[in-house]
Order: C-alpha cells, then structure tokens, then sequence
C-alpha cells in the first residue's frame, strides 16, 4: 500500500524547505544571472514565492 497523503504532503514539504535553504545558501556568491535563476525556480516551487523574493533582496534582479 502507497503512503497517506499526509506523509506525501510533509515529505513535499521537507523537500520544499531543503531547496529554500540550499539556495539561501547560494544566494551571497551568486551572480545576476543566477539570482534570475533562483528567483524563477523559487516561483515555480512555492506559492509564497513573492515573499522570500522580497525578503532576500531579489526583486530588483529580476523581471
């Protein structure tokens, strides 16, 4: 038998939190471009994107 969608949903979040802070741990030595990258997948990982895009200072670096 599968996993209860309950274990699905924290093991998505874990995952979740595990990139958020891999690239919080990029994000000092990163480039333009790769804060243009890191801003797009951050978009495309979470719905409170806009929120950490603000708050890391990435807003001016893309878009």
């Amino acid at each position: 038998m599968g996993c209860s969608e309950r274990q699905k949903e924290i093991r998505r979040r874990r995952k979740r939190r595990e990139k958020i802070s891999h690239f919080r741990e990029r994000l000092p030595k990163a480039s333009h471009s790769e804060k243009l990258e890191i801003a797009r997948k951050l978009r495309g990982m979470t719905p409170g994107s806009e929120v950490l895009i603000k708050a890391w200072n990435l807003v001016g670096s893309d878009r």
